[in-house]
């Protein structure tokens, strides 16, 4: 069964947040607990339990930060035995990882090269990273736009949308 949060955030509260940053959009989330899913789950479910994990987040943080002027971009790194989801945010050289949702900025500073993202990511987990990748999500599918293997840097594959 799940908790749902009298007080819990709403999908539209963030949309039409006055002046929302990266930072700010962070700050909400600080309390939220990790808690794993298969599946993407609606913003809605997410907001109202306070929990999920790192892709829930990630689709969020981009959805809505685009809807505030910014350009994110969606990046999974694969690690042995864990794939984790970040939301770079080039307006500010960073991503949100949910990770560090409760940690100052909830942001880290990275350049925008997708195998630079992927080693920050690896790093943080004492990982080595064996390929990462850059997509979209929307209407519940996630689409491939370049994925980077590690030691080579070099974009694999590319799709316009």
């Amino acid at each position: 069964m799940l908790a749902i949060s009298s007080d819990a955030l709403t999908l539209e509260q963030l949309e039409t947040s006055a002046h929302l940053t990266p930072e700010r959009f962070a700050s909400f989330f600080r309390s939220f607990a990790f808690h794993f899913h298969t599946e993407v789950q609606s913003h809605e479910t997410f907001l109202a339990t306070e929990s999920g994990d790192c892709d829930d987040y990630a689709i969020l943080a981009s959805n809505v930060l685009r809807r505030h002027g910014y350009s994110p971009r969606l990046i999974a790194v694969r690690m042995p035995k864990i794939v984790h989801v970040v939301c770079y945010i080039p307006e500010t050289n960073s991503y949100l990882d949910y990770n560090l949702r409760a940690q100052g900025s909830g942001l880290a500073e990275c350049r925008p090269e997708i195998a630079e993202v992927a080693r920050n990511v690896a790093k943080s987990y004492g990982a080595k990273w064996s390929s990462a990748s850059e997509f979209t999500f929307q209407a519940g599918a996630k689409r491939l736009v370049q994925t980077v293997l590690e030691g080579r840097d070099k974009q694999l594959a590319s799709i316009s949308h």
